[in-house]
């Protein structure tokens, strides 16, 4: 596919790496720690770059990286991997040196993309509430804005299923937040 590293990287480069701060936010919310967010971020980047060649060019390189992250989080956090994976420092040391960027302020980058990525205290814990199931889908539809289809593949499930389970989801966060929205005005009974 590729006549040398620095072409795959290229191409990596720009597929994929401007996918980033999305991938970010989303781990942030599925994580709720910074450390582990870069962890997975981290492993799902290199996943992919690791596994670039699968990915069909003309289809959403978004919605693929969303896949890998989705499987790296089942694999690593939710079963709470015990023994880390072991990487020989030759094969991930051209990714490193993709992914350093010299004019790239890490702090100010991590400092806006916590601003956004965090909700309210309220939205936060109801999130909590939630499923890794319902949240994923949560997150995906109305953070992320990827169609049931998108969703159906990052998720490995029919469209059905991800209506299903996003119609739940949002009646959870609605019952989880009824109380809080009461109180700020956001949502006054209707008076007969």
């Amino acid at each position: 596919m590729w006549d040398s590293i620095q072409e795959k990287q290229k191409a990596f480069e720009e597929e994929a790496v401007t996918h980033m701060d999305a991938l970010y936010n989303s781990a942030l919310k599925l994580t709720y720690n910074e450390d582990d967010a870069k962890d997975l971020i981290q492993e799902s980047y290199f996943k992919a770059f690791r596994f670039f060649e699968q990915f069909e060019p003309g289809t959403s390189c978004k919605a693929w990286l969303f896949k890998i992250l989705k499987n790296t989080f089942i694999n690593k956090y939710r079963k709470k991997v015990k023994q880390p994976e072991q990487v020989d420092f030759n094969t991930v040391e051209s990714f490193v040196d993709l992914i350093k960027d010299k004019n790239y302020d890490e702090d100010e980058a991590l400092d806006d993309g916590i601003v956004n990525s965090y909700l309210s205290d309220e939205i936060n814990e109801a999130l909590t509430k939630l499923s890794y199931e319902f949240k994923m889908v949560l997150i995906l539809s109305d953070v992320e804005g990827f169609s049931y289809k998108e969703i159906a593949d990052i998720m490995d499930c029919p469209i059905g299923t991800i209506r299903s389970r996003l119609s739940r989801a949002r009646k959870m966060m609605f019952k989880n937040l009824l109380k809080y929205a009461k109180k700020e005005g956001y949502y006054q009974e209707e008076k007969d």
